[in-house]
């Protein structure tokens, strides 16, 4: 099914362009040529893909799919990470280029496009209409909405969540959906600055960064920061994240609270 723009998408991005981060960890069996020349055919945005030192061929792959993205008149570049330093770190360097290059609107989101190109759109133009600095897309399973996800998942994902948002103090209900996008703020340039100490729930020591602010840059209130219930979403096989990682997320978890008093405090 060919998907169809936004309505008012194309037209609000021209007056602000947006740069969207794809971290890519050996992903050469998923990435969808397609999906991603439909997600530009919203919106004049930039792609990022960043190479988190993939071992099966995938920087070759993002080179040529970065040179058709190109021929179809797409930005897209491709970074590569001499070694694997986790999706986190892949995201923040993602980021850290796109605002030195001056974008006024920086994202990221999966390379399996479980987040479909349209709704990643839909995050974008959220952020347009809005005053809100900061956009988290969520997986919430409501009637006429399309949320495909394994109820081992789910259920984990909920105490995640949940754990999460008491670490926030904020009542986010979802922090791991991969697709967000962020206004280019002192916060979020703070935020940025130094890497994370988790290497997959860096999403929440992102949003807790952005919250407490540093000396030199206020955080952002809680007005800032909007959730959009997607309206489709699907589990992708053969992702790197496994159910055995879970305990590990709560690992994180832990870490990244002692991290984030520590920032509190700076």
């Amino acid at each position: 099914m060919t998907e169809q723009p936004v309505a008012g998408f194309a037209k609000d991005v021209r007056r602000s362009v947006c740069t969207v981060v794809v971290p890519c960890y050996n992903e050469a069996l998923r990435l969808d040529r397609g999906g991603f020349l439909a997600f530009a055919s919203h919106g004049p945005v930039e792609l990022i893909f960043v190479d988190d030192g993939s071992t099966d061929g995938t920087g070759h792959l993002l080179d040529e799919l970065c040179g058709h993205l190109r021929a179809a008149g797409v930005q897209a570049r491709a970074l590569s990470l001499s070694k694997n330093r986790g999706k986190g770190e892949a995201v923040r360097l993602g980021m850290l280029d796109a605002l030195r290059r001056g974008a006024p609107i920086v994202g990221y989101f999966d390379a399996d496009l479980a987040t479909p190109p349209g709704e990643m759109s839909r995050l974008i133009r959220t952020m347009l209409e809005t005053p809100a600095d900061v956009a988290l897309a969520a997986r919430v399973a409501l009637l006429g909405r399309k949320i495909v996800r394994k109820a081992s998942r789910h259920y984990l994902g909920r105490v995640f969540a949940t754990v999460a948002s008491l670490i926030l103090r904020m009542p986010v209900y979802d922090t791991q959906c991969g697709a967000k996008a962020f206004r280019r703020t002192p916060a979020l340039e703070a935020a940025l600055a130094s890497p994370f100490s988790a290497r997959w729930a860096f999403d929440v020591e992102l949003l807790g960064r952005l919250r407490a602010g540093t000396s030199k840059a206020a955080g952002l209130p809680m007005e800032a920061f909007i959730e959009m219930p997607l309206q489709s979403w699907r589990d992708v096989g053969n992702s790197t994240l496994t159910f055995a990682a879970f305990p590990l997320l709560g690992i994180e978890l832990l870490r990244i609270a002692f991290a984030l008093r520590k920032w509190r405090a700076a």
